[in-house]
C-alpha cells in the first residue's frame, strides 16, 4: 500500500485537531486525475468546517447547524482532508481521461469533497480543473481555483456592465481581492471598503475609491451603487438596501441560494486574464503543511490580506 502525507481532521474544534500523518494514497478512477499537489491554502471554508461554524449569523446558524451535521458529520468531519485549492502536477490519469496527461501543471477546486491538505489528490477531468496559468507559481494558482471563480461567478450573476458602480465590501479578503480586480476588466468604477491597513493593498489592484470602514460608514454617504458585493457577509439589511439603485443587486458570499457549480470553462477563463495580467492573487501568508495548525491559527484571527498559502 502507498502512503503520503496528509493533514487530517480528527474532530471539530481549534485548530490543534488538524494532525499531519500518514495516510493511504488515493489512486484514480477511469475519469479522475491523480494530483501530486505543490499547494494549497487556508480557505474560510476550510475553518468553518473545522470549527463547525456556518458562520451564517446566530440565528442562520442555529437553523443550519442540524443540516450541517447530516451533510458533513456528527463528530467530526466524514472527509477527514480538508482544503478545497489546489496546484500541482498531474502524475497519474484514469483509463478513460482525455483532457489531462501526466506532467500537466493544473490547479483545481474541489468544493466540499476536500481533499487538498495532502500530497495527493484525485479530481474528476469533468471537474473544476485547469491548466495552470503559465506566469503562476503553484502559490499563486491555488487561491484562484475557488477564490476567484467565487468572486466571477457572483459579478456575472450581478450582470455587471461597463460603468456600473461597484462596492466591495471586505474587499482585503481572498473574495474581495479577486472581485476588485474582475470587476474593472469588466469596466465597473470600483469602490472598495477595508481596515486602514489594508487601503493601499486594495488601490494597488485597482480599486478607483477607497472607504476605510473604521473610519467611515459607507451607508451614511449618497453614493448608490449598481451592485454591492459583500464579500464577508457582513453587511447588516438596512445598510445595503439604503446604498443600491433603483435596479441595484446585492451580492452575499454566504448566500446559499447561489450555490454555483464552479466549471472548468470559468477556470479556462480566469486562467486567459491571468496569463493577460488581468488577474493576479494578493497573497498574505505562506506556511510548510507542517505548519497547519499556525495557518489556522492565524485565519481564524479575521485579518488575512488576500490568501494563506500552505505549501506542499
Amino acid at each position: 500500500m502507498s502512503t503520503m502525507k496528509a493533514v487530517v481532521c480528527t474532530k471539530y474544534g481549534a485548530p490543534e485537531v488538524l494532525l499531519l500523518t500518514e495516510v493511504e494514497r488515493p489512486s484514480p478512477k477511469a475519469h479522475e486525475v491523480l494530483i501530486k499537489i505543490y499547494a494549497t491554502t487556508v480557505h474560510i471554508g476550510d475553518t468553518k468546517i473545522r470549527r463547525f461554524a456556518p458562520g451564517l449569523g446566530p440565528v442562520k446558524d442555529f437553523f443550519f447547524k442540524p443540516i450541517m451535521w447530516f451533510a458533513i458529520g456528527f463528530n467530526g468531519p466524514r472527509k477527514k482532508i480538508l482544503g478545497m485549492e489546489l496546484a500541482g502536477v498531474i502524475e497519474a490519469v484514469g483509463k478513460d481521461v482525455t483532457r489531462f496527461k501526466v506532467g500537466d501543471a493544473v490547479f483545481a477546486s474541489t468544493e466540499m469533497q476536500f481533499g487538498t491538505y495532502a500530497q495527493y489528490c484525485c479530481v474528476s477531468e469533468t471537474g473544476a480543473i485547469a491548466l495552470k496559468p503559465a506566469n503562476m507559481s503553484f502559490e499563486e494558482a491555488a487561491p484562484v481555483s475557488n477564490g476567484g471563480l467565487t468572486a466571477l461567478l457572483n459579478l456575472r450573476k450581478a450582470n455587471i456592465q461597463p460603468g456600473h458602480k461597484v462596492l466591495v465590501y471586505g474587499a482585503s479578503g481572498s473574495v474581495g481581492t479577486y472581485a476588485i480586480q474582475l470587476a474593472k476588466y469588466f469596466g465597473a468604477e470600483v469602490t472598495g471598503v477595508c481596515s486602514t491597513a489594508n487601503l493601499d493593498m486594495v488601490k494597488s489592484i485597482g480599486a478607483d475609491k477607497l472607504i476605510d470602514y473604521t473610519q467611515e460608514d459607507f451607508s451614511q454617504s449618497n453614493n448608490a451603487y449598481d451592485i454591492i458585493f459583500d464579500a464577508v457577509g457582513k453587511i447588516p439589511p438596512a445598510k445595503r438596501k439604503k446604498c443600491l439603485t433603483q435596479s441595484g443587486v446585492y451580492l452575499n458570499v454566504l448566500d446559499l441560494s447561489s450555490n454555483f457549480k464552479l466549471k472548468a470553462e470559468d477556470l479556462n477563463f480566469l486562467k486567459v486574464l491571468c496569463e493577460a495580467g488581468k488577474l493576479k492573487s494578493v497573497i498574505d501568508k505562506r506556511y510548510p503543511i507542517e505548519h497547519i495548525v499556525e495557518a489556522h491559527r492565524y485565519v481564524d484571527q479575521g485579518r488575512k490580506k488576500g490568501n494563506v498559502v500552505i505549501t506542499v
